[in-house]
């Protein structure tokens, strides 16, 4: 975990002094991270790091596909989105789509954690019986749900910095 820590921290400097992480966890397939804009506290993108090779690349899905100033979001994607961070989905409305939809997904007791808000979308972590077990994002403009189900089991988490 620290040496991903450390190529994450490496990574993220060498972008600029705009970015810094916001949390990094440790998953049976790979370590996970976010990176927010270090002015506005907004999440910037989400990271992956390779536990075998440490290399760095940018998280599949919402991250690439529904970033609207990060990602993929003009072209073939799509029509071009302003970058915005202002949805008329909330995240206390996202917080309740992640519920339901992770209420039909599983059974036990499920519970979601504040959602970290992104250029079009949110993602947030969820327990399940009171573990820490997963993550999914919420589209902030449809309300589709976006699973991340490539990480394999949770093992640990660091949270870096409060927005």
């Amino acid at each position: 975990m620290q040496q991903a820590e450390e190529i994450l921290e490496r990574y993220v400097a060498g972008l600029g002094q705009g970015f810094k992480l916001k949390e990094v966890m440790e998953f049976q397939q790979n370590f996970y991270a976010i990176a927010v804009e270090a002015d506005t506290g907004i999440g910037a993108f989400e990271l992956l790091v390779n536990p075998y090779t440490g290399v760095v690349y940018p998280e599949p899905g919402p991250n690439m596909m529904w970033n609207t100033k990060y990602g993929m979001h003009q072209g073939m994607m799509g029509p071009y989105i302003q970058p915005t961070a202002d949805m008329p989905i909330t995240p206390e409305q996202a917080e309740e789509i992640a519920l339901n939809y992770l209420r039909n997904l599983f059974r036990g007791a499920v519970e979601v954690e504040e959602p970290t808000r992104f250029y079009g979308y949110y993602t947030m972590d969820y327990k399940l019986d009171g573990n820490m077990h997963g993550m999914l994002s919420v589209n902030g403009f449809t309300g589709q749900v976006w699973y991340h189900g490539w990480h394999g089991a949770f093992i640990q988490e660091i949270e870096l910095g409060e927005d």
